[in-house]
């Protein structure tokens, strides 16, 4: 069963689902930091996030099913923010603003700096979910890898639109792959963030964010300034 399919068929009480939903993110999140996702049990979950086991089974059915929706809810937060961030949402992926013209354009490569930060600011505030993703992710096979590939897909729309941006606005090398650009800011803004969460909590979140765009500002070409 996929997310979006347990999703469609579920409608029960959206308002109180959304607040139990939290509730077992937050909670799975810390349980699943400090032993794996293997190593944390249905019962542990509830406990932690104040509800009963029965009321887990009741929503999500299985542990399976719970930790794939829990993942959907994490990446629904980090989407909205990197949206948030990116200006007056023109030209972002599902905007109804795309057509107003109202407000000046943001230069995309601050939009794209924005995204960054906000990047960082989720992982510094939901680290045991990058742990999971960085863990489970890329894992051969794994529980989740359908799920997981269904939110790396979002995600990477949201930041292929970003350098989709920048590439209108400024002049680009053309010999780099905009997948592999994407892949490679995606990527950087979990490591990253993640490192430093784990490894370097000295470094700032300012460094982390010039690091990444170091990566975005090396695709844009020499002394370019923007187009228009």
């Amino acid at each position: 069963m996929t997310t979006g399919q347990h999703d469609a068929g579920k409608g029960r009480r959206p308002g109180r689902t959304t607040a139990t939903r939290q509730k077992l993110f937050d909670a799975s999140m810390e349980l699943i930091g400090e032993r794996g996702a293997a190593n944390v049990t249905v019962d542990e979950i509830a406990a932690a996030a104040g509800v009963s086991k029965g009321t887990v089974y009741y929503n999500f059915g299985s542990k399976s099913e719970l930790i794939a929706q829990l993942l959907r809810h994490g990446v629904d937060i980090l989407k909205a923010r990197l949206l948030g961030a990116a200006g007056s949402g023109l030209d972002a992926p599902g905007s109804h603003n795309q057509a107003d013209r109202t407000q000046p354009p943001v230069d995309p490569l601050l939009a794209m700096e924005a995204m960054i930060g906000q990047a960082m600011d989720f992982m510094a505030a939901y680290p045991s979910f990058a742990r999971l993703w960085v863990s489970e992710n890329w894992r051969i096979p794994s529980e989740w890898q359908g799920t997981f590939a269904v939110l790396r897909g979002e995600l990477l729309e949201v930041v292929g639109q970003a350098v989709e941006n920048v590439a209108k606005a400024y002049p680009v090398d053309p010999s780099v792959s905009r997948g592999s650009l994407e892949t490679a800011i995606f990527g950087a803004c979990f490591v990253v963030g993640l490192d430093r969460q784990t490894y370097n909590p000295e470094r700032t979140r300012d460094q982390s964010v010039a690091a990444i765009m170091a990566i975005m500002r090396g695709y844009v070409l020499k002394d370019a300034e923007p187009r228009g």
